[in-house]
């Protein structure tokens, strides 16, 4: 590995405050390197330091002569008036750059339905953002450094981002800032921890910011940091014992020493051997159908489309959808699907042009929009007070919860939640808006990328929290991690007008994209017959497919057109059999939850019943999803 970085005892100041000190770090090609830490940590310094964008206000940065480095900031800022042909590529003819297949591939991946010639001014957030990261790619740089690449992207975008890195790895090193959990556990190697320092004030000596380093991608770094945490706090026990026993034989000696503990996975990995499940579903379904009754909201035969489009163009065409007690939704589509759209029919401040949307009587709706606009007229509160004003307490599970001790819980320290609302960061107002929303007791959340400007340890305590809401949660989010980890399952809108059941997870969502995109490709290649001919009339030889229906790849397997058809056929029946054997485990888990409403003895045995019956359920949808998986597997060839 060839060194490219380096920084000896780097440090950087903010204000009178050590952000960071004493940083000797290094890096090399091949290296992907993930920065993590909270709000406020010191994370785009950091990055800015390594990027020769900040001079250090003390130590030495070194970079080797030859190293070439590309930077993607959050701010996305283009030269005024420039068009997106003239960020990519300045001054390269089209067939110059055209001619590399890793360039078209980003072209494909990051700019379809970007028009080159058009200003960068005229275009959305999640558009200019694509094109900072195009910019960069193009560069083919020695070090890549990205700040929040995945703000702004689809699940579509962040999965081929992903795979575009990983395809780069050996080329050169990568290093990137993000609270995007999945991507660093797709992408990175190592993972550097931004420890935030502590200024105690009163005249005593700050502790400046560090970095920890952690070999391995994010799930190892979680396994390893608990590892460390347990060590530090057996030294810590260790050292209190050895305080008290030294008050007794102070006159006998010095004390006895003691050494460090090796690390040891095994230890880390005995830390979860008896971590009960996220979730006690049963007691959830119990609680949520107490408060909600047997209707939440109810899509029956939705037709929804925008006033400038034709109604042949419908974002929900006759769409029957229904949400039950408890139930935990994750939705994903391409942009403009209509994620936000269904949200909107949910929420009930939209109405669809035909259909209806039935909600239960004691439905309470709390939306998470996307900005935290609503907060500015609070800004002279102090966030506890901004809490309390909604309510002094709430029951989460089986705990009564008051509004201080909710703040603490989601990262606010005792100072920190008196500060005023006007000088809190973007995340502590994403958190403070989340708070107010629980305090108010809702039955049905729905979220809309609740996972913006959050680093990661606040989306584990947003999780463990959401993990003990008794409703139901709707989740439209970018962030694959988050997105399973606090739904039970996902639904996809695929820009057909219909909602479609995901058995198979994101995994299947990107499968079906895949699907889509082949067969439009396919479509507008020149209509030739199977001697290179074109048929009479201008037809297709192949026939073509319903792109929301086509199967999750367009390669055939070794055999032949007949061995093709059979296996796709097997595998939309496969399909049909998932989704009915989904929606019936919902069905038996609806019933199972109004059993537990009225806890009768008769009551009691039937939900043993339905138990069993839900468990062979289970048994017999992951059985099929291993048929679906190994049948996909083999139509890839």
């Amino acid at each position: 590995m060839t060194h490219l970085i380096g920084t000896q005892k780097v440090g950087a100041l903010a204000g009178s405050r050590q952000l960071l000190a004493d940083l000797t770090l290094g890096i090399h090609s091949g290296d992907s390197i993930g920065i993590l830490g909270p709000n406020g940590a010191g994370k785009s310094t950091l990055l800015r330091l390594l990027a020769g964008r900040q001079t250090p206000d003390y130590g030495v940065r070194t970079q080797v002569e030859a190293a070439t480095l590309a930077t993607v900031t959050q701010a996305d800022e283009f030269a005024a008036g420039a068009t997106v042909r003239e960020i990519l590529h300045p001054h390269q003819a089209e067939h110059e750059w055209a001619a590399d297949p890793n360039i078209r591939d980003i072209h494909a991946g990051l700019l379809q339905g970007i028009d080159l010639d058009s200003a960068t001014t005229s275009l959305s957030g999640g558009q200019r953002r694509r094109i900072a990261i195009a910019a960069a790619l193009v560069q083919k740089p020695d070090v890549l450094f990205l700040d929040e690449p995945t703000n702004h992207l689809d699940v579509e975008g962040v999965a081929w981002l992903a795979r575009h890195l990983k395809g780069r790895s050996r080329a050169g090193a990568l290093v990137v800032v993000t609270h995007d959990r999945w991507f660093l556990d797709e992408v990175c190697t190592v993972i550097w921890e931004v420890v935030p320092g502590v200024d105690p004030g009163d005249g005593r000596a700050q502790i400046p910011g560090r970095v920890e380093i952690y070999e391995g991608s994010y799930a190892a770094y979680v396994l390893a940091r608990q590892e460390r945490e347990r060590r530090a706090q057996v030294a810590a026990e260790k050292r209190n014992n050895a305080l008290r026993k030294e008050l007794a034989w102070l006159r006998r000696g010095a004390p006895a020493r003691t050494s460090k503990p090796r690390f040891r996975i095994e230890a880390a990995e005995a830390l979860i051997a008896n971590v009960p499940p996220p979730r006690d579903d049963v007691e959830l379904v119990k609680m949520a159908t107490a408060r909600l009754g047997k209707r939440v909201i109810d899509l029956e035969n939705v037709t929804v489309y925008y006033e400038d489009a034709a109604p042949a163009h419908p974002i929900l065409a006759g769409v029957t959808w229904r949400l039950s007690p408890a139930q935990r939704v994750g939705v994903v589509g391409v942009n403009g699907a209509g994620k936000t759209t269904l949200l909107r029919l949910l929420e009930g401040t939209l109405e669809p042009k035909s259909g209806s949307v039935r909600r239960g009587k004691t439905v309470k709706v709390a939306v998470l929009s996307q900005n935290t606009h609503e907060l500015d007229a609070l800004g002279d509160m102090r966030v506890v007070e901004a809490v309390s004003a909604v309510r002094q307490s709430i029951r989460l599970g089986e705990k009564e919860i008051t509004a201080s001790q909710l703040t603490e819980r989601m990262g606010f320290t005792r100072a920190r939640a008196w500060t005023r609302i006007s000088e809190i960061s973007g995340g502590e107002r994403r958190r403070l808006q989340l708070m107010r929303l629980l305090m108010a007791e809702p039955n049905v959340l729905l979220l809309d990328e609740p996972t913006n400007d959050l680093d990661t340890d606040t989306l584990a305590a947003m999780e463990d929290l959401l993990d003990t809401f008794p409703g139901t949660i709707v989740v439209v989010s970018h962030d694959r991690y988050f997105l399973e980890r606090v739904t039970d399952h996902q639904v996809a809108l695929l820009g057909d007008g219909n909602i479609r059941d995901l058995p198979g997870g994101v995994d299947q969502y990107l499968q079906l994209r895949q699907s889509v995109q082949s067969v439009q490709a396919h479509q507008a290649r020149p209509k030739v017959g199977v001697c290179g001919a074109q048929d009479e009339g201008g037809t297709q030889a192949a026939s073509s497919a319903n792109p929301a229906s086509a199967p999750a790849t367009t390669v055939a397997p070794k055999g032949g057109g007949a061995e093709l058809y059979a296996a796709r056929k097997e595998e939309r029946a496969l399909m049909r059999k998932l989704e009915k054997a989904g929606q019936a485990l919902n069905s038996l888990n609806a019933r199972m939850g109004e059993l537990a409403a009225n806890p009768t003895p008769q009551a009691v045995a039937k939900m043993a019943e339905l138990g069993q019956e839900s468990a062979r359920l289970q048994a017999e949808i992951e059985t099929l999803e291993e048929q679906w998986l190994e049948l996909v597997e083999q139509l890839e060839g």
